[in-house]
């Protein structure tokens, strides 16, 4: 199933480059190759928006099924990666992934985290970090805003009231500037990956000539954690470590 509302367009510069087309004629096309079974041409007319600069979740995810049609099982996990990266809140692109996992053929169990971590990562992925953002501010206003009340007022009843927002306002001030946290924690300390290769062998040190850690396979999303010349250091769900040559997982 493809999207075909109207994309919003990000321009990723001060100007837009020059063409015949616009990034919607080109949405467009796309969207026609594809109901048509071109899923090649689709392809490559989704990441020619893409490529341009002009980006929206409706492009990664569309591409990301033309993909995915194609059996192309990194490339549609990198695009819809994307589209969850533009729209934490994507539940098509996240179902689609889940599907997709299925045909991977690494089976990795992550490390476990503390409770209140998934808690705060499941609510990221309900909320967009603009609208987090949002959250967070409003949430600072609504408990100052009853402090105050709570300050001011001398009814009982009305302390009840107001001790049960400033302790609700500030739950959400905490999860949501906890929430904020981890999208800036992802986005500086830790930038995550897609294999793209069906088989690579992740080696213990950036060198050819060093001794093989472990074989992972296309589709498998890795943290990058450092690099060095060609190659870079990767880290798996599981706690394992090694070095990749940084062609064969791309970032998303």
């Amino acid at each position: 199933m493809i999207r075909v509302r109207r994309i919003l367009i990000v321009l990723g510069g001060l100007v837009a480059p020059l063409s015949s087309q616009t990034a919607e004629d080109i949405f467009v096309r796309a969207n026609e190759q594809y109901r048509a079974g071109r899923f090649n041409e689709a392809v490559q007319s989704y990441e020619e928006v893409a490529t341009q600069g002009w980006v929206s979740p409706s492009v990664f995810y569309n591409l990301g099924n033309a993909y995915y049609r194609m059996g192309r099982v990194g490339p549609a996990m990198l695009a819809y990666e994307r589209a969850l990266k533009l729209d934490p809140s994507d539940e098509d692109a996240r179902h689609n992934l889940r599907l997709l996992s299925l045909r991977t053929i690494d089976r990795i169990e992550p490390l476990p985290e503390l409770f209140i971590v998934e808690w705060i990562r499941e609510f990221g992925t309900v909320v967009s970090p603009t609208s987090m953002n949002a959250v967070f501010a409003a949430s600072w206003v609504v408990l100052f805003l009853s402090l105050g009340a709570l300050y001011l007022t001398s009814s009982a009843t009305f302390m009840r009231v107001f001790r049960i927002v400033v302790l609700a306002a500030f739950g959400v001030v905490v999860l949501s500037g906890a929430s904020l946290l981890l999208y800036r924690w992802a986005d500086t300390s830790e930038h995550t990956a897609i294999i793209m290769e069906q088989t690579v062998t992740v080696k213990s040190s950036p060198d050819n000539e060093s001794v093989d850690a472990f074989v992972i396979h296309e589709g498998l999303k890795v943290r990058i954690t450092d690099a060095v010349g060609e190659w870079v250091r990767i880290a798996l769900p599981d706690g394992k470590v090694g070095w990749v040559l940084q062609t064969t997982a791309e970032r998303i």
